[in-house]
């Protein structure tokens, strides 16, 4: 790939910003949360079965090996607005006690899923693409 592809790739993947935005100072995890990211990702764990908010911070972090860091701050009024979208469903898991909440997919949930991987999955090809052309200018 030539480097003017390259510069043309990273900048439709991942235009800079100052502050890097969503809740990270990098600005290529910065452009994928605001391109919904995270949102496809909770979605997509949801499909394997119900789940809480903590168990999903972990597996969003162990996939991205770090990269994207989800603190409750952010992970918890992201499930509250796809629960008031009706993307999810939540029940606690003791209701008298309100211990923890356990979110599932709701039909309309796996259509935004669905929405959602047409959408970033060019995004995450073209990131990839210019790491890859970087990695093998730099020879490393």
């Amino acid at each position: 790939m030539s480097s003017r592809r390259t510069e043309e790739a990273v900048a439709q993947a991942v235009p800079l910003r100052s502050g890097g935005g969503a809740g990270s100072a990098d600005p290529l995890a910065g452009e994928l949360r605001r391109a919904g990211l995270l949102p496809l990702l909770v979605l997509h764990f949801l499909a394997d079965g119900p789940s809480y908010g903590g168990a999903l911070m972990e597996r969003i972090e162990t996939l991205s090996r770090g990269l994207i860091g989800v603190n409750p701050n952010t992970m918890y009024p992201l499930l509250r607005r796809l629960e008031a979208d009706g993307l999810v469903a939540g029940e606690w898991e003791h209701p008298e006690r309100r211990s923890r909440r356990f979110y599932g997919l709701t039909d309309a949930g796996e259509a935004e899923r669905t929405r959602l991987g047409e959408s970033v999955g060019p995004r995450l090809d073209a990131v990839a693409d210019a790491l890859a052309d970087i990695k093998t200018t730099l020879g490393v």
